[in-house]
């Protein structure tokens, strides 16, 4: 076999292997979570346990994401880029980093246009009421 394609080789079966072990290891780190329910929910007589157990193990984020956090992390990653780009590797990587800056000062400057918390939705609301 030519040794000059087993590179793109390899590089293909990681872009396979990698989705394919996350996917693996979510569903057994979820399945141990599911069996561990249903076993505790078999010693339980009380089905608001059971839902309150539930609502342990619920992953989920109850709050809206915060654009304005996101956005500076994302400026922060542009800058990187492109001081990569400048010092190091060149013109592409510079443009990708100011790419990617924008695209942080896109996402803050929509963070403070659209509030996302109650407390900044009801600020919003009683400034526009008292107009």
């Amino acid at each position: 076999m030519n040794p000059g394609i087993i590179i793109p080789i390899f590089g293909m079966l990681i872009g396979l292997l990698i989705p394919m072990t996350v996917f693996i290891w979510k569903y057994k780190d979820a399945k141990g979570k599911r069996e561990a329910v249903i076993e505790i929910s078999k010693n339980l007589d009380d089905s608001s346990k059971v839902e309150e157990l539930l609502n342990i193990f619920e992953e989920r984020k109850q709050e809206p994401i915060d654009y304005r956090r996101s956005g500076v992390i994302t400026i922060f990653v542009g800058a990187g880029l492109f001081a990569l780009g400048y010092f190091f590797l060149g013109s592409i990587l510079k443009g990708v980093g100011a790419l990617v800056g924008l695209i942080g000062v896109g996402t803050m400057i929509a963070g403070y246009l659209y509030p996302n918390t109650e407390k900044e939705l009801t600020d919003a609301v009683d400034k526009f009421e008292k107009k």
